[in-house]
């Protein structure tokens, strides 16, 4: 990976600032649970510096995003579903949406996808963290990128348990999508960063423990070079697919690190953000 310093400048008219959480140290490989751990343990073993950062809007240019060469891109997808409260329902009736627009952003033959998130800001929260503060899920902001390159190769095995069609394929990638509940999106909306700007030395593995399960994410060293962006005023009809992990090791993005943030420039009284993402694994071959 290389860094890229150059700046479309059609994105200077319209800016913002941000705090967003990189890691600042640590004891060991970064552990972090996401329930109450087990006695004597702490929460996490490593902490974090906030880091202003310039995030760009990138709506003037949104045709100019490419999920392959930025990491994620914005798209015109409405959906059938009318609610997002019904873990059943949302797997019969948006998955089958979901994995269609992956199929379409990425150029990918199949889609698989296997988990979603919905996320529900609480009034009150003047810093985001992990997003565990409550019971629901809140905005995560803290930049990371949710797979490694050992739990990314893992993936597919999860996913795809059949020996022989698993044997057949030789490119992957894990993509997430974003939808906003809530419109237009002002609180909390999602920056990301453009895999150009990070470098392989800005990633560092670590544990991410949950009752049932671990899992293997990268959280991210702050370096001056990252190229920060969001779409700003998202609505409900649209949505973010970007990019988490590819396993072609060159000549596309492979990890495009994500945080939410809070914007100095929005109203005390702006509707709580609320959003869902889901995961696809997409099959190239």
């Amino acid at each position: 990976m290389t860094r890229h310093d150059e700046r479309d400048p059609r994105l200077d008219a319209r800016r913002t600032t941000g705090g967003l959480d990189y890691l600042h140290d640590s004891a060991g490989a970064p552990v972090n649970y996401m329930y109450p751990p087990p006695d004597g343990e702490p929460w996490e073993n490593c902490s974090y510096r906030t880091h202003r950062v310039d995030i760009a809007d990138a709506r003037p240019a949104r045709q100019g995003f490419l999920i392959d060469r930025h990491g994620f891109e914005l798209r015109d997808a409405p959906t059938g579903l009318a609610g997002f409260d019904d873990d059943e329902r949302i797997g019969a009736r948006y998955y089958p949406e979901v994995e269609a627009i992956a199929r379409d952003a990425t150029g990918a033959r199949r889609a698989l996808c296997f988990d979603h998130q919905v996320r529900r800001r609480q009034r009150g929260e003047q810093h985001l963290t992990f997003g565990r503060q409550h019971a629901q899920a809140s905005a995560v902001g803290r930049v990371h990128n949710d797979y490694s390159e050992t739990s990314g190769l893992a993936r597919l095995g999860l996913v795809l348990r059949d020996d022989a069609a698993r044997a057949r394929i030789r490119r992957y990638a894990v993509v997430n999508v974003w939808r906003p509940l809530i419109e237009p999106v002002v609180d909390a909306p999602l920056a990301l960063c453009d895999a150009r700007s990070v470098m392989a030395q800005d990633l560092v593995a670590a544990h991410i423990r949950y009752p049932e399960r671990s899992g293997e994410i990268y959280l991210l060293k702050h370096a001056s070079q990252h190229r920060w962006h969001y779409f700003s005023d998202m609505a409900k009809h649209e949505v973010l697919v970007f990019k988490q992990y590819d396993s072609q090791a060159s000549g596309v993005s492979r990890f495009t690190p994500h945080a939410a943030f809070l914007d100095p420039a929005a109203p005390v009284d702006a509707p709580l953000r609320a959003s869902i993402e889901a995961r696809c694994l997409v099959l190239f071959d």
